[in-house]
C-alpha cells in the first residue's frame, strides 16, 4: 500500500482537471491552501461568475485525525475509533446556461488505523450528471464513457456501480432521483490495493472525456427567464441531497474540514415554489418523465 502514490496522483489530478477547465470557461481558477488544525488541509480551486460556470469547484483534501468520524464508519461500525487518514478530490460544475448540466465527481481514499492491527483501506468515488434538460445523446455520451471505463474491471462492475449511483443519488423524501445517475463505489478494498488504485485512476482521468463533449454541445444554446427559473428551482434539490444525504459532506463537517470548501458544491442561485409542479407535456415535464427514471442508458 502506497497512500504516499495516491496523493501524488490526487494532486496531480486537480491540476489536470483544473487546466482543463480554465480552457473551456477562459476564466482562471482561484487556489485557496487551507490547514486543518486538528492535522492536515487542502487546496480548493473555485471559479464564481465564470463565462461558462456561474460556480465551479475542484478541491482537494488530505486531512487526518485520531477519531475516523461516524459517517466514514457508518458502514463499517467496527473501525468506529480508530484514527485515520483520509484524502480525495471533489468537484461539482454548476453552469450558467441551463441546458448545460450540473455535474459531480470525486476520488477518495481512506486509511483506518489502531495499534497493533494491521491498517485497513479503501477507496471510493464516482460522477454523476444532473441536467434541467435532458438530451438523449448526451445521457448516453456520460453513461457510455462510464461503462468504458470500468468494463475492463469486470464486465459487472459498470452494472454494479451503475445501480450503486442510482440509489445513492435519491431523495428519499421526495421519491426522485437527483439526476441522472453514473456510477458510484465505496468501500472498495478488493481484490487488492494496486487493481483498486488503477480503478479509481481511471474513473478521474476521464472525468473530461464524459463530460466536456455535452459541455461543448450545449454551452451556446438559447434560453431565457424561464429556463432559468427552472434550472434554479431544479438546483434545490442539489441542496436538499447535498444537506440531508451527502456522506462526504458530512464527513468533511465531522472531521473539521474547512466550512467555505464543503460547501462550495452548493449552486450560487437557488428557487423553492411550494407545491410547484410541470405542466403536463412541456420541456420541464419531459426531465421527470424521461430522464428522471433510473433508466439505463446504455
Amino acid at each position: 500500500m502506497q497512500s504516499g502514490a495516491v496523493k501524488d496522483y490526487f494532486v496531480g489530478l486537480q491540476d489536470n482537471i483544473v487546466a482543463r477547465l480554465e480552457k473551456i470557461d477562459g476564466k482562471s481558477f482561484l487556489r485557496d491552501a487551507w490547514d486543518r488544525p486538528q492535522g492536515g488541509g487542502g487546496i480548493s480551486r473555485l471559479v464564481e461568475q465564470g463565462n461558462l460556470f456561474e460556480r465551479g469547484g475542484v478541491n482537494f483534501s488530505h486531512v487526518y485525525g485520531e477519531t475516523l468520524p461516524p459517517s466514514a464508519s457508518a458502514t463499517r461500525p467496527e473501525l468506529a475509533g480508530r484514527s485515520f487518514e483520509a484524502m480525495g478530490v471533489s468537484l461539482v460544475l454548476h453552469p450558467h446556461n441551463p441546458y448545460v448540466p450540473t455535474v459531480h465527481m470525486n476520488v477518495r481514499f481512506f486509511l483506518a488505523m489502531k495499534e497493533g492491527a494491521e491498517p485497513v483501506w479503501w477507496f471510493g468515488g464516482g460522477m454523476d450528471l444532473t441536467p434541467y434538460y435532458g438530451f438523449e445523446e448526451d445521457a448516453i455520451h456520460f453513461h457510455a464513457t462510464c461503462k468504458q471505463v470500468l468494463t475492463p474491471f469486470g464486465g459487472d462492475v459498470h452494472a454494479r456501480f451503475k445501480a450503486w449511483c442510482d440509489r445513492y443519488f435519491f431523495l428519499k423524501h421526495r421519491n426522485e432521483p437527483r439526476g441522472i445517475g453514473g456510477i458510484f463505489f465505496d468501500d472498495l478494498s478488493a481484490p487488492d490495493f494496486d487493481s483498486c488504485f488503477a480503478l479509481t485512476r481511471e474513473v478521474g482521468d476521464h472525468f473530461v472525456d464524459a463530460y466536456l463533449p455535452i459541455v461543448e454541445r450545449r454551452r451556446d444554446n438559447e434560453y431565457g427567464q424561464r429556463q432559468r427559473d427552472f434550472q434554479a428551482y431544479r438546483r434545490g434539490r442539489y441542496v436538499e441531497f447535498n444537506l440531508v444525504f451527502d456522506r462526504g459532506t458530512l464527513f468533511g463537517l465531522q472531521s473539521g474540514g474547512r466550512t467555505e470548501s464543503i460547501l462550495m458544491s452548493l449552486p450560487p442561485v437557488v428557487k423553492w415554489h411550494y407545491d410547484w409542479k410541470p405542466e403536463p407535456g412541456s420541456p420541464e415535464a419531459r426531465l421527470y418523465d424521461v430522464f428522471l427514471t433510473g433508466r439505463d442508458w446504455v
